[in-house]
């Protein structure tokens, strides 16, 4: 069984299966099986305030493939950050790159001790790419950098800077991603998938706040302030099944979206003033 940084060698992994975890519960609404009785039953009281939840977290993982896809195929990104990444499932970042670009390398962020157990699913790779696993914080920015720096991110170069269904997790994003938006080079794109504040999202919301004490939805004013000054490609933040829909993808659950929004931004060139002459 794998450890935490720092942990000694013999003492155990507390992987806290009485309670409630955010990583196991988005999977537990994906009908994956990493998930304890706990996780179930908050999952069953998020169904009872909002039956469309998921759906929702469906969505949202609908959404991180088509996005991914598009950075590669289109934006030509090779190198990914994915931050507060959650337990391995179908359709993977790397999966997803490396399938249109063997050379992709993903570096994959959490700081749940489940997600570390896992992390050796997150590892497998194409011959010429590269995947590693960071067990941080995401507010740990300067370790994060460090790290993926040393597991073969060249952050000279542009990456594809994912925080999926993750900043509503913190009652200061703007803290979290500003750090990564400042150190990315130019060209490289920042992907959020985030909550929205609306009464149909206040009883999740409490839910949340009541068994894990957070969870912060934003107003969508909020949450494209989350984008900084980077520019956002097309089609803009929509609600989740509405950006770049695959063909013949299924009638999206208007109920469904309206509690997310998401969107992808381009991080533009340095504006280089002109010298004045005389």
């Amino acid at each position: 069984m794998s450890r935490q940084p720092g942990q000694d060698a013999d003492e155990p992994i507390d992987l806290g299966q009485d309670v409630a975890n955010i990583a196991r519960v988005y999977d537990c609404l994906l009908g994956g099986k990493d998930n304890y009785s706990a996780d179930r039953e908050f999952a069953r009281t998020l169904l009872l305030e909002n039956k469309h939840v998921e759906r929702l977290v469906r969505d949202n993982r609908a959404f991180l493939g088509r996005a991914v896809q598009f950075l590669v195929q289109e934006a030509g990104v090779r190198q990914f950050l994915d931050i507060g990444s959650g337990l391995p499932t179908r359709e993977n970042v790397h999966e997803v790159a490396q399938r249109s670009a063997p050379e992709c390398r993903v570096v994959y962020i959490d700081h749940d001790p489940l997600v570390a157990v896992h992390a050796r699913a997150l590892l497998t790779c194409t011959p010429q790419g590269r995947t590693a696993y960071i067990h941080a914080d995401a507010r740990e920015s300067a370790t994060i950098l460090g790290k993926a720096s040393r597991a073969g991110l060249d952050l000279s170069q542009p990456v594809g800077l994912l925080f999926v269904a993750i900043l509503h997790f913190f009652t200061d994003a703007q803290a979290v991603v500003a750090p990564f938006r400042d150190a990315a080079a130019p060209g490289s794109h920042l992907l959020i998938s985030h909550g929205v504040d609306r009464p149909e999202m206040a009883g999740i919301a409490a839910a949340y706040q009541d068994q894990l004490g957070v969870g912060t939805p934003r107003t969508a004013q909020q949450i494209l302030d989350l984008f900084g000054t980077w520019e956002l490609v097309q089609p803009g933040m929509t609600a989740l099944p509405d950006w770049r829909p695959a063909d013949k993808a299924p009638a999206p659950d208007r109920a469904a979206a309206e509690l997310g929004l998401c969107g992808v931004a381009r991080k533009p060139e340095p504006v280089i003033g002109r010298g004045c002459t005389r």
